[in-house]
């Protein structure tokens, strides 16, 4: 049995982070983007270090950028100027301060729900105004990008466009070729882009995550690429990302940043970062196979359970997107799986009024436990009819 799969419910609920401790004991919970498995050995043992010796200061993250542009060489094949990266403590802090500096209080930035949540909030947090540009609808039920609807909202006035890439919730990883596309708008139409990629590492066989300022800085196009170990090596509680500026004009725009933002970022997180950037590829090669047989398995699932659920296996990541419309539970299903099923999903809704009759399902977690939510999920329906 790997690592992946030997985890038990009696010690995930040991846990203290939101995911285990939101919901009463009674309740599955599969909702917060929080994997169950067992940290990175490397990352274990450079914590632990850290703490036998008393080191929980400021940290100073003088190895982040190199560290970082090591992985970004490896993982990606996207060479990275160490002295174009900078360090936040979480990307959408990241996100916030550069929206601060490349837009102006009122200005229009895009989004494409349905989306993360936090993206609408950070923009109204700033004072920006929120322009939806939502997803298309594709043949077979899944989602794409609308070029022709984007272009629109740059021609119409939006200062900056909030790209999510990989794409949270619904998994999707767009091609180079889009993200060229988008590019060339940006530069037509003066917009900056920021292109949260957090999800960039969590990349599944069949799709190739593209970063997108290898691809803007070519073309001219004002871009900064923000991301972080941390959804992928389950380190969100740790506290640090990177970002790097493409274009002169967005390295220019870094030196308007907070100066005591790097200080901001946990010691713990920084180390942890750079491990998982330097030692982390094994664990994260063999993540990915974990979570390939996890989205099949979750087709199967489905297909048991809830046969009239419609899901797209996702291109990364461990978030299941599930279109519950034909179950007639209304525009929240979360809410009667929880009720009814015990186990707790993310309202579609959320992320958008596109989310209506959806809900996310976290898959990063054993077999075991995953196919019990479904299980759950599969009862709380019976007992509705």
């Amino acid at each position: 049995m790997t690592a992946f799969e030997d985890i038990t419910l009696a010690k995930l609920r040991g846990r203290a982070s939101a995911k285990w401790t939101t919901y009463p004991a009674d309740v599955l919970p599969a909702w917060v983007a929080e994997m169950d498995f067992p940290l990175a050995d490397p990352i274990k043992q450079r914590l632990r270090r850290a703490i036998d010796s008393d080191d929980c200061g400021y940290a100073h993250p003088t190895a982040l950028a190199e560290a970082f542009a090591a992985f970004a060489k490896s993982r990606f094949s996207w060479t990275v100027d160490p002295s174009r990266v900078r360090s936040a403590p979480e990307v959408m802090i990241a996100i916030a301060e550069l929206l601060r500096i490349v837009t102006k209080p009122g200005d229009g930035v895009v989004i494409n729900p349905p989306v993360y949540p936090p993206f609408a909030m950070v923009i109204e947090e700033v004072g920006r105004k929120v322009i939806d540009v939502p997803l298309a609808h594709v043949q077979g039920g899944g989602w794409d990008l609308d070029l022709g609807a984007l272009e629109k909202a740059f021609a119409d006035g939006a200062k900056a466009y909030l790209l999510c890439n990989p794409h949270n919730p619904v998994g999707r990883v767009f091609e180079k070729s889009q993200l060229e596309a988008i590019a060339k708008l940006a530069k037509q139409y003066n917009v900056v882009v920021l292109a949260d990629e957090i999800h960039g590492p969590l990349v599944l066989p069949g799709a190739v995550h593209v970063p997108f300022v290898s691809v803007s800085e070519p073309i001219g196009a004002d871009a900064i690429t923000i991301t972080s170990a941390s959804k992928a090596f389950n380190i969100a509680g740790l506290k640090c990302a990177v970002f790097v500026a493409g274009s002169p004009a967005m390295q220019s725009a870094m030196k308007k940043l907070p100066i005591e933002l790097p200080e901001r970022v946990g010691l713990h997180g920084m180390l942890a970062n750079i491990v998982a950037f330097q030692e982390g590829a094994q664990y994260l090669d063999g993540l990915l196979a974990q979570l390939d047989r996890n989205r099949a398995l979750m087709g199967q699932l489905i297909g048991v359970y809830l046969p009239a659920v419609r899901y797209i296996p996702p291109q990364a990541g461990y978030l299941a997107w599930l279109d519950c419309s034909a179950l007639g539970l209304g525009e929240d299903p979360a809410k009667v799986f929880l009720k009814q099923g015990k186990v707790a999903l993310m309202r579609g809704l959320d992320f958008g009024r596109q989310g209506a009759c959806f809900t996310r399902v976290n898959m990063g977690t054993s077999s075991a436990i995953l196919s019990e939510i479904v299980g759950r999920m599969g009862k709380a329906i019976e007992g509705t009819r």
